[in-house]
């Protein structure tokens, strides 16, 4: 098995972990203030992480066209996380992060529009076995 897949996986099953822990966290305050501390501590465990692992010769290689296609990256992960933890505090873990996974549809599209990454039958399947659970498990 190749290592991104490995990595994949393993990102996998930390972001199951992810949901179920901030909701016992937002447990008596509000989704903002749950969200800006969990940010933080995000913040610092990859400032130690980037101290760790990455080299100043790759900092120097930063380009202009990194800056500016990561800080967009940081936007929609911001507002990516705003509204799933205002949905995790007054909704069901298992919707809301089954809902979220959602987002692999628009990344499947997106990738193909932008990167003209070729989208498989396999590929078109799976996506509509997502669209078809989340519209399962989001029905009361």
């Amino acid at each position: 098995m190749e290592r991104w897949i490995i990595y994949a996986f393993i990102s996998m099953c930390f972001a199951g972990f992810t949901a179920v822990i901030a909701k016992q966290g937002l447990v008596g305050i509000s989704a903002e203030l749950g969200l800006t501390l969990r940010t933080l501590f995000v913040c610092f465990f990859i400032i130690v992480f980037g101290l760790l692992t990455i080299t100043p010769t790759e900092v120097r290689s930063l380009q202009r066209a990194n800056y500016l296609w990561l800080s967009l990256s940081a936007v929609t992960t911001a507002g990516s996380w705003i509204f799933y933890f205002k949905a995790l505090k007054i909704g069901d873990i298992a919707t809301v992060a089954l809902i979220d996974k959602g987002s692999v549809v628009v990344s499947v599209l997106l990738a193909w529009w932008l990167f003209k990454e070729i989208i498989t039958f396999r590929m078109v399947i799976g996506a509509m076995l997502i669209i078809t659970g989340m519209m399962v498990i989001s029905k009361k």
